[in-house]
């Protein structure tokens, strides 16, 4: 092999594109360029190499900072702080808070910012100090409970979906981690005797030739990077090849007499699962009714919803946003080559287990001798007091010494997002009852004038009856991208003002619109106080 003059390793890249930039660039982050076709993969002396000259021509297309971009399409405005752009993924998913997928939640350093202790040029006060209350009526998944939690702060959250209160008091409980290891090993071992059972040898041959042929259509890098260059018409491409594997496919499920969807479905899990996968999901869920323990109970249960909710009969591009059930095999735009449905729950059940129990062990290390509690009910008319009495006597307790001393919270948006749809299949497995008619601007009524309306009447009355439990000089952080500009309206509404106003870009989004978007977070206080 000729000699390769400007060919650089893995390491040796990662070190010139550090100097070159001026700030740390991992080799994690040059094999990602490798893997997704950014820059072409060079073989030589038997490694992988990459040619100095495509990574700096990359670096170089890459042009203005995203900092400038972003600003030039959202306005200077933009608290460019609140990106936290030099956050890896693993950062912003810490412990608890990857514990199960929640569409809509925000970043867990959002809330630290402003929960916390620290002022900076654009937070120059303190809002909250150890042993205070947060409030977070639309508590969703948790994140506020959690954080709170961390920085010594006691926090009550409400939320109108069942579902949402139970991963977040999921998130926050106490755990016998041994126990749970014990049991998770048990109901794993029966699993997978269940799992052989029923012929996990047709997915082992499924896999291999799918392997094989990808090997041969869709060779990793090279067909990735073919891609980014346009050298290859995806779309037409990957339904050529899609139709070509078809057939063995066809013949797989014909030879091992694989059940596939259910005709005529009456029920979420109907719809969207293969026969084999709802025999799974029934078996590990009938494992887990026999634990005596009510939290590992819990816990367990929401391993087992988060691996169903991986295991749908969908592609992989549509696992966030449910389009229709598929039982073939299909081109993946997000993986570069052809992909089969799920037919068991095993792999998936195995790897959330384990994740599960070392994100709790971390935030183990990180918890507080402070309380935090999910009340279910709508924050519109709840009585907090009343109700934490019956569910939490220790937040119980501090809530009668004082009173809470602030709201951080995300509203739902204007007509985005249906709450409970998005975890229908745990409401049909678990038996939890739906209130879909409670949700606050929900994606089935839309984005009109009247549901503008309804959405601004609803945000006000939660303000309007949350406020009667916040001392007087409360602070009140909203976050919304209010693209109605409703917020004036219902801090009017509220009885509050809007203070302060905190544009941030965000980044870390998993919608496939990745264009540049903001959100605000709105600085609320009592009227009378201005």
């Amino acid at each position: 092999m000729p000699e390769c003059r400007d060919c650089l390793t893995i390491k040796e890249a990662s070190i010139w594109a550090t100097d070159h930039l001026g700030k740390k660039v991992t080799t994690s982050n040059i094999s990602y360029l490798v893997q997704y076709g950014r820059i072409a993969k060079i073989g030589y002396n038997g490694s992988t190499h990459i040619s100095k000259f495509d990574l700096e021509k990359y670096y170089r297309s890459l042009g203005k900072s995203k900092e400038t971009a972003w600003k030039e399409k959202l306005g200077q405005d933009l608290n460019w702080t609140l990106s936290f752009d030099k956050l890896k993924e693993s950062d912003t998913t810490k412990h608890i808070h990857r514990l199960h997928p929640y569409k809509g939640k925000f970043i867990p350093q959002l809330v630290e910012y402003f929960l916390d202790s620290h002022t900076d040029n654009f937070k120059t006060a303190t809002y909250f100090k150890e042993g205070d209350i947060v409030l977070d009526p639309f508590c969703g998944s948790g994140t506020t409970l959690a954080q709170s939690n961390e920085l010594g702060l006691h926090a009550i959250g409400i939320d109108v979906s069942s579902f949402n209160v139970f991963i977040s008091n999921c998130k926050i409980a106490d755990y016998d981690i041994k126990r749970l290891d014990e049991v998770i090993n048990q109901i794993t071992i029966k699993l997978y005797s269940e799992a052989k059972i029923l012929k996990s040898d047709f997915e082992n041959t499924l896999i291999e030739k799918l392997k094989m042929f990808n090997n041969k259509y869709f060779p990793a890098t090279e067909f990735k990077y073919k891609l980014r260059q346009n050298l290859i018409d995806e779309d037409k491409y990957g339904a050529e090849k899609e139709k070509l594997f078809l057939p063995i496919y066809e013949k797989l499920i014909s030879e091992y007499k694989i059940d596939l969807l259910k005709k005529n479905p009456k029920t979420f899990l109907e719809k969207w699962y293969f026969k084999n996968i709802r025999y799974e999901i029934a078996f590990v869920f009938n494992e887990i009714k026999q634990i005596q323990d009510a939290s590992i109970e819990k816990i367990l249960d929401l391993i087992l919803s988060r691996t169903i909710r991986s295991c749908r009969a969908t592609t992989h591009s549509d696992l966030a946003t449910l389009v229709e059930p598929i039982s073939t095999t299909y081109y993946c735009s997000k993986h570069g080559k052809i992909c089969k449905p799920i037919f068991s729950i095993m792999k998936w059940w195995r790897t959330y287990s384990k994740d599960t129990v070392n994100r709790l062990k971390d935030f183990a290390k990180l918890k507080t001798n402070t309380y935090q509690y999910c009340l279910a009910g709508d924050s519109r008319v709840i009585n907090i007091p009343v109700e934490i009495l019956k569910k939490q006597k220790n937040l119980a307790s501090v809530l009668q010494k004082q009173k809470i001393a602030g709201i951080f919270s995300s509203p739902p948006y204007v007509g985005l997002i249906d709450y409970h749809e998005q975890h229908a299949y745990a409401y049909d497995l678990f038996g939890f009852e739906r209130k879909d008619e409670l949700e606050i601007g929900p994606l089935f009524k839309g984005q009109t004038k009247n549901a503008q309306k309804s959405y601004v009447e609803g945000i006000s009355a939660v303000l309007n009856n949350c406020k009667k439990y916040l001392k007087d000089d409360y602070n009140v952080f909203l976050v919304a991208n209010d693209k109605y500009n409703l917020y004036p309206t219902i801090a009017e509404k509220s009885g509050m003002k809007i203070v302060n106003q905190f544009r941030r870009p965000v980044l870390n989004r998993t919608e496939k619109d990745k264009g540049a978007y903001s959100e605000t977070v709105f600085h609320l206080k009592r009227m009378k106080e201005i």
